[in-house]
């Protein structure tokens, strides 16, 4: 939205005229609907929205306009969310050593695909820095092996808060995060798993998949919670495996499936396309 707008998502039981409520709300102070995007889940009996108005002719000041709006949602029983249109989500992308994702991250924020501010790259291993000074990044190197990991998470807590990040991406980060630490970024830390879920754990997947004989590959973009790989899903892409593919193929395949789940997972992120909802994610894609 290139002009002065607002995204509002909402979620509230389901009951008659929350469409008209909201739309008469926003028409009530000359603000502009561009999206209106609504789902209602028939076995919760939830209302999910997300909203694009144009705020540029609001006949209140958009603080006031938010502020109004509480009255509609606390008699909807409504939660809700207000973003104020332009922004750059402050993000940091964290790494080991694989990069494909992290070009990926990259390479999306440089053309302006995805509004985000890359504040820095944190790595437990050195091996991605030359790319971060490429791109002019800062790079922390954050040592986590044996008994340092405790003490690394806590430097990467640091760094978050000292950058005022508000999302962090596991970009292929090759590390289990605690539970505390899932707790304290609930629904601002997204990892990028390389099955479509549930996985072949352990080491080589891809070789497992092989032997395996799948026929499908994929990957899953997800919210990282405590429960290890079982966080609210937000993207995941496929790939169709040929008798002849081998391992290797299915290595490069699985890394374009990786790619391509993230970067549209952080995109429906970055957007506010998302709402979590339990063990779920409620996705509205562009």
């Amino acid at each position: 939205m290139a002009r002065p707008g607002l995204i509002l998502k909402l979620s509230c039981p389901d009951q008659p005229g929350i469409v008209a409520k909201i739309a008469s709300y926003v028409a009530g102070h000359r603000g502009n609907l561009i999206e209106f995007a609504q789902f209602t889940d028939k076995l919760s009996l939830r209302f999910f929205a997300r909203l694009e108005i144009e705020s540029g002719e609001l006949d209140v000041d958009p603080e006031d306009f938010i502020e109004g709006f509480g009255t509609l949602g606390r008699s909807m029983k409504a939660q809700w969310h207000f973003r104020r249109l332009p922004y750059k989500m402050r993000t940091a992308v964290l790494v080991t050593k694989t990069d494909h994702c992290l070009n990926e991250v990259l390479w999306r924020a440089e053309i302006g695909e995805m509004p985000v501010e890359i504040t820095s790259i944190i790595g437990n291993r050195d091996t991605c820095r030359p790319i971060a000074e490429r791109a002019g990044i800062p790079f922390h190197l954050v040592e986590m092996d044996g008994d340092d990991k405790q003490a690394g998470f806590a430097k990467i807590r640091k760094i978050l808060a000292e950058e005022d990040v508000e999302l962090a991406v596991l970009a292929r980060f090759m590390q289990i995060i605690p539970d505390d630490f899932c707790r304290d970024f609930a629904g601002r830390l997204i990892n990028i798993h390389h099955s479509f879920l549930p996985a072949f754990i352990g080491a080589n997947p891809y070789r497992q998949a092989y032997e395996r004989g799948v026929k499908l590959i994929g990957a899953t973009c997800h919210y990282v919670t405590a429960d290890l790989d079982a966080g609210p899903i937000i993207e995941q892409e496929v790939e169709r495996v040929q008798h002849f593919h081998a391992p290797q193929d299915l290595v490069r395949l699985g890394r374009n499936c990786e790619r391509i789940a993230l970067a549209k997972g952080i995109r429906y992120h970055v957007h506010d396309r998302t709402i979590i909802d339990g063990h779920r994610a409620i996705v509205f894609p562009d």
